[in-house]
């Protein structure tokens, strides 16, 4: 997905608009963008702080939960050098929102999974834990007074806004055609919110389906929207696996939040 909104990157307020800045790291395997649009002054050190934090919640979290990382407690925990009471308290903490997850999407998502080596199942929470870490991260902007924000993780995206912000201009979010990348199929709004997409075109048949146990090799996509990335995030894979029973999982558990199939 692609974000915008009508502020010139960088500037904007001698001709009356917010000024707009963005960082971009590379963190937890995705490069992650964190777009802010400030008052008449500009975003400042405050801006520069909460940034710097945000970025520093995301490379913890990575420590914790990467399932590339030797040295994670995850991997740790799979080669039965760590235990669970043992781990950070991120850990448990996950554990019963994949759980909960699972409870919610009538099991179209699963966070235990077959091994990636055949070797039997392993607990992999990376499905869920992309869209909890960037709500975490956000969490340090919204502290910021008179700014309104906009985080990209590998195309999943969450806005807010700080203190005192007052009326916002919506971000504009594009929604790629998974047929074909070079296309925007749709458009949705953000001011506060989030929304994320799931499917096989810029990762391959990655998504499993808890049910088959095999990945699911279809062409296509499902884009959620609603309060939560979290839980946009979770149920966009859920739709992917099944789009007629995960949407009606979606309407019976969770109708704050709205599904766009293609």
């Amino acid at each position: 997905m692609t974000v915008g909104s009508g502020q010139d990157s960088g500037g904007g307020a001698a001709n009356g608009r917010p000024p707009r800045r963005v960082w971009v790291e590379q963190v937890m395997g995705m490069p992650i963008s964190i777009h802010i649009r400030g008052t008449e002054r500009g975003p400042g050190a405050d801006v520069e702080t909460a940034v710097a934090q945000a970025f520093a919640h995301l490379r913890r979290v990575d420590r914790v939960f990467s399932a590339w990382r030797d040295d994670s407690d995850l991997m740790r925990m799979r080669r039965g050098e760590l235990s669970e009471a043992d781990a950070h308290p991120w850990v448990a903490e996950v554990r019963a929102l994949c759980e909960e997850a699972e409870q919610r999407t009538g099991g179209l998502f699963r966070a235990t999974l077959p091994a990636p080596d055949g070797g039997g199942d392993v607990w992999d929470p990376t499905g869920l834990v992309k869209g909890w870490a960037v709500e975490g991260a956000a969490r340090h902007l919204a502290l910021v007074p008179r700014i309104s924000f906009c985080v990209n993780a590998g195309g999943d995206i969450v806005a807010g806004a700080g203190r005192d912000a007052g009326d916002l201009p919506a971000w504009r979010v594009g929604i790629e055609d998974p047929r074909d990348r070079s296309l925007v199929a749709a458009t949705v709004e953000l001011t506060v919110g989030a929304v994320a997409t799931s499917g096989s075109a810029a990762r391959g048949a990655h998504i499993v389906d808890p049910r088959t146990r095999t990945p699911v090799d279809r062409a296509g996509s499902a884009t959620v929207t609603g309060p939560s990335l979290l839980w946009a995030d979770v149920w966009a894979t859920a739709l992917f696996v099944d789009p007629e029973q995960g949407r009606a999982a979606l309407e019976g558990a969770d109708p704050a939040y709205r599904c766009l199939i293609l």
